[in-house]
């Protein structure tokens, strides 16, 4: 093996751990494409959108649920101030991430919005938190 072979490894390795700990990965549900973005919008004034999934169009005949999806990482991003911020209805929100990194969006989160906790899980390294959301 040439020498600083591994070193590559455990450089990526802590590039990796790095990222866990900041991604925040944030499901909206039970609501419509705009208080989504409404929600998406206050945290993207904060921090760095990765990458965001919008629900395609469904041929389905009954009622599906509508799930929108995007990561923030919290250790970059423009850091604006937060106001409150208006929803048709009340918005159901799962949080997934390290503990710290999920931490710091319910705060940003509860600056934006009244939430209400509704269940939190942990594990080893992350965290789940389960919130609803309502305008302020």
């Amino acid at each position: 093996m040439a020498p600083g072979a591994t070193g590559g490894r455990e450089e990526m390795s802590d590039v990796y751990d790095m990222h866990i700990d900041t991604d925040v990965t944030v499901q909206l549900s039970d609501c419509c494409k705009e208080d989504a973005q409404a929600v998406f919008d206050v945290l993207d004034r904060v921090y760095q959108l990765e990458d965001m999934t919008t629900p395609s169009p469904q041929a389905a005949t009954g009622p599906a649920p509508t799930v929108w999806t995007a990561t923030f990482d919290t250790a970059g991003g423009r850091r604006e101030e937060v106001a409150p911020t208006h929803l048709s209805a009340l918005v159901g929100a799962t949080l997934n991430g390290g503990y710290r990194a999920v931490d710091e969006v319910e705060k940003v989160l509860a600056i934006g919005f009244d939430i209400q906790s509704l269940q939190a899980v942990s594990g080893d390294q992350e965290t789940e938190a389960r919130l609803l959301l309502a305008s302020r």
